[in-house]
């Protein structure tokens, strides 16, 4: 059994995937979210710390949807164009997750969607 989430707090897919599909047994996966807008549907541009903190609420929305928060991530994976810009991915990352310290994975990659710096997916424990 599984049940797919959708909030207009965070932006419409942008292919053919769901925002999260929760698990029966109450494992949430959230789908990779970028640094776009929910309301404006445009892309957040500017630094890394305001694409972080953009797509960083985008994920959290869906999380809060199925009945979730911060503290309910347990395993976030993320993805940079440019790894040195980790230092200061961590600052805004901290901000959100420093009690729950969920499990993580930040990787290097050659281009993401739409020309972002960052996307990021995880998988909480409702």
């Amino acid at each position: 059994m599984r049940e797919f989430v959708f909030t207009e707090r965070a932006p419409r897919p942008i292919g053919p995937y769901s925002q999260g599909v929760l698990g029966e047994g109450k494992l949430l996966f959230v789908s990779g979210q970028i640094p776009i807008d929910p309301e404006s549907g445009e892309l957040v541009r500017g630094s890394i710390e305001q694409q972080a903190r953009r797509a960083i609420e985008n994920l959290l929305a869906i999380v809060e949807t199925a009945g979730g928060s911060a503290e309910n991530v347990v395993k976030v994976t993320v993805y940079l164009r440019d790894i040195n810009d980790y230092a200061k991915f961590n600052q805004v990352y901290e901000e959100y997750f420093s009690k729950s310290k969920p499990a993580r994975a930040v990787v290097e990659v050659s281009g993401l969607p739409k020309g972002v710096d960052v996307e990021i997916e995880a998988i909480a424990l409702l």
